[in-house]
């Protein structure tokens, strides 16, 4: 691979567990998503790959139970409010016994093994070797990872930290899958140490979503849960791989479809998760091979043409209302809403033929999403990074929340904007802290309950992260948990920054990329996973989490830990703040010692968490207030906002192509599990690109050719990755697709949108050419 800022070296970067002999194949999937392909795939990874079929049976049996049951540290879909005794599916399985594995890194291993001979291994095989038993810290004269004590590894890490000339040349990193305990001190580590530079990954994915709806409604999140899910009359889905990224989400819509409700999917790919299921729970149906369709509708946009599709729905629905008094809610507008007029007169002026144009449909096949959302009493329309990951992805939300808004689709069950969150407490991070540009009155209550005097400038995210590494602006990036070198976009441009750190601090369950692209000194801190027992002098803890759907509950871990040697994720943040803060009058050991000690604070700080020790011991825990569900709307006009953004160019140049990177079905964010691909026909290959056929025609290109893909920065900069398959796949003409974090190379570090700072990694012009 190579690229604008210098050779980069396809045994550095990602990889999957590429098994060079083995032969790609590629089959169109014409089964039902879940059922029976999911129990074998399963089957096959427990038995198989993992060999724990009863650890991993015993864990299916508690994973998203409340009380005593532990919450599946995969995605974010919201448990069952039925009571489901097996709320699970296919990837969280997977998910919790890749975490349970009885393999194990110690320190023969990393005595064995050097960073350089580690780093030409696949980002599969790193973490297949299992859970990480003990601290270590790197050591280069030997290029090798040896042990340290948790002391030691403390005062490493404090030393670092308390001995910088500014608090700013440090920057806390957070993946989605940190308890909220956990997260409310390491917020509170940060800023007692002096700054706001906490980027997490919802830097990466979801921003657009939180600052539209924040704009337009006064709340970061969503509206609904999932009992309007239960009682929609229609569902729109967006940019969402519904069987792979939130797979229980099928049971969903196929109750949905059983009891009459329309679901229209939009997405350039038509997904599995899109056509049908067999719910691996519905015992019967499973026995009899029954299915059940997951869709009324299936739209194909082009990459980006999400917005015009929208635009193009609030259209029709004007057009209706001049026959129709019902097709627009004049009370709700009236009452609740500001903007309407200039709303209206901006779709009025915008030609069916720009909307056909942007969106790649049709206005016949935009008019049948109308008409479904006509003749809906009550709609949802809910959307993942395919929408997001654009520069007018904040555009495009507040669209969605504009068309809600025009039949009074806020404020009512089964009705609302419904963000699809892809990370088990990736939302709970936010919503405890983890803010590089927090609110004032957050930290107002933080100081107050707290006692420290929190800094009011804002800090980076994750791209100003990398800029700042790499301009020597900072020198100590800690991660708890994630990937983060193989997450980021512009992979070369992220190596090279993370190494220009004097320290990397990774605190992790197992080897990954991350470890190996490190400072001039590295530390990885091994943690408890979340099935594991978390036993502090207090006693057993519990941690809580929230869900994309703003219930807050509580998980506690089943399994005796993999090592002695392991420390809670609250335990090593609070190691590490009182190394840095030897002056600190926080009550580190106090909080870790009883997880309900930093409950009853956090109680104090964070709206909606009052009586928080009590709420969360509920059945199912508890929902964090949403004003704008109230129809109380936290904006400067105290109504929700019409906003009215001109449509985006998507005009493409010739012989230019829209890439998105996406996803395997074998995959869970960078965590690859194989080089596999169920649900799209792929075995044994992820250096793939997905392109329609009649643009593979153009360029001379047939199944299984060898190709260049060069991408195209806005600054003129090209990116390329070398020797790709092509498979023809039903993709919109002028759109291609293929997976992360293999493409993310392509993705430079400077073409972020301008409304949320998120990469564009659903929208990356590239060139593709046969190899030579």
């Amino acid at each position: 691979m190579t690229d604008a800022f210098g050779e980069f070296d396809p045994d550095d970067g990602p990889s999957g567990a590429r098994d060079r002999a083995a032969t790609p194949e590629f089959k169109p999937y014409h089964h039902p998503a879940a059922g029976w392909g999911a129990a074998k795939a399963v089957t096959e990874f427990m038995i198989g790959q993992e060999k724990e079929p009863l650890l991993g049976t015993r864990a299916i049996m508690k994973m998203n139970h409340e009380n005593g049951g532990f919450d599946c540290p995969g995605c974010a879909w919201p448990d069952s409010i039925k009571g489901i005794h097996l709320d699970i599916c296919e990837n969280g399985i997977k998910h919790v016994t890749w975490e349970m594995t009885h393999k194990r890194v110690t320190r023969d291993f990393f005595a064995e093994h050097s960073v350089a001979e580690l780093s030409t291994w696949s980002d599969h095989d790193l973490e297949n070797q299992g859970r990480l038993t003990e601290p270590m810290r790197y050591d280069p004269v030997t290029d090798h990872y040896v042990p340290i004590s948790w002391d030691d590894a403390f005062e490493m890490a404090g030393k670092a930290l308390r001995e910088l000339d500014d608090p700013n040349l440090a920057a806390y990193y957070t993946s989605g899958r940190l308890g909220n305990e956990a997260t409310f001190l390491y917020q509170l580590m940060a800023r007692e140490l002096g700054t706001n530079n906490l980027p997490d990954c919802s830097n990466m994915c979801h921003e657009a979503s939180g600052r539209a709806l924040q704009a337009a409604l006064g709340t970061g999140k969503g509206t609904c849960d999932l009992e309007d899910w239960e009682t929609t009359d229609a569902l729109f889905i967006l940019g969402v791989n519904a069987a792979s990224n939130a797979p229980r989400m099928l049971t969903a819509l196929a109750e949905a479809d059983r009891r009459g409700a329309q679901i229209v999917h939009i997405n350039p790919l038509v997904e599995a998760g899109a056509t049908r299921t067999i719910i691996p729970h519905e015992i019967l149906r499973m026995a009899t091979f029954r299915t059940t369709d997951t869709s009324t509708l299936n739209l194909q946009p082009r990459i980006g043409g999400d917005f015009a599709l929208m635009r193009g729905i609030a259209k029709a629905v004007f057009e209706e209302s001049e026959s129709d008094p019902n097709a627009l809610d004049h009370q709700f507008i009236e009452r609740h809403t500001h903007g309407f007029e200039e709303y209206r007169a901006v779709v009025e002026a915008t030609p069916w033929s720009t909307i056909e144009e942007q969106s790649g449909l049709t206005e016949d096949d935009v008019r049948k999403a109308a008409r479904v959302y006509c003749e809906a009493d009550r709609s949802i329309i809910s959307w993942c990074l395919g929408v997001t990951q654009h520069e007018h992805g904040v555009d495009t939300v507040r669209e969605i929340v504009n068309v809600l808004l025009l039949r009074g689709n806020l404020g009512r069950e089964g009705a609302g904007p419904s963000p699809v969150r892809g990370h088990s407490n990736v939302q709970g991070n936010r919503t405890c802290g983890i803010a590089n540009k927090p609110a004032a009155r957050f930290l107002d209550r933080l100081d107050e309950a707290c006692g420290i005097t929190s800094p009011r400038a804002d800090g980076y995210d994750v791209v100003a992260t990398i800029e700042a590494m790499q301009a020597g602006k900072l020198k100590v990036f800690m991660a708890m948990g994630g990937n983060f070198a193989l997450a980021a976009p512009d992979t070369a441009y992220t190596y090279q920054a993370l190494r220009k750190c004097d320290l990397t601090i990774q605190v992790s369950t197992k080897l990954n990329r991350s470890h190996l692209v490190h400072g001039t000194e590295a530390l990885i801190l091994p943690c408890l996973g979340r099935t594991e027992k978390d036993i502090q002098r207090g006693g057993e803890q519990q941690t809580s989490v929230e869900d994309s759907m703003a219930m807050v509950h509580l998980s506690k871990g089943m399994k005796k830990p993999a090592s002695r040697h392991l420390l809670s994720e609250p335990a090593i943040i609070a190691g590490i703040a009182k190394a840095a803060l030897p002056q600190s009058k926080t009550p580190w050991d106090y909080y870790v010692a009883d997880y309900d000690r930093i409950r009853d604070t956090m109680s104090q700080v964070l709206d909606g968490f009052e009586d928080f020790n009590r709420r969360v011991r509920l059945p199912l825990g508890f929902r964090i207030k949403q004003p704008a569900r109230e129809l109380i709307f936290l904006t400067p006009s105290g109504k929700a906002e019409f906003s009215c953004a001109d449509l985006p160019d998507l005009t493409q140049e010739p012989g230019i192509l829209r890439l998105a990177t996406l996803r395997s079905h074998d995959q869970w964010n960078t965590t690859i599990y194989s080089d596999n691909d169920r649900y799209r026909g792929i075995k044994n290959l992820r250096t793939l690109v997905f392109m329609n056929d009649d643009d593979m025609r153009e360029r001379g290109l047939s199944q299984f050719d060898d190709v260049d893909i060069t991408s195209i920065a806005r600054d003129g900069s090209t990116r390329s990755v070398h020797n790709y398959k092509v498979i023809p796949y039903d993709i919109p003409r002028g759109c291609a697709a293929g997976y992360m974090p293999e493409l993310n190379v392509l993705c430079a570090i400077g073409d972020i949108s301008t409304q949320s700072d998120q990469p564009i990694m659903k929208n990356v012009k590239v060139t593709i050419t046969r190899s030579a």
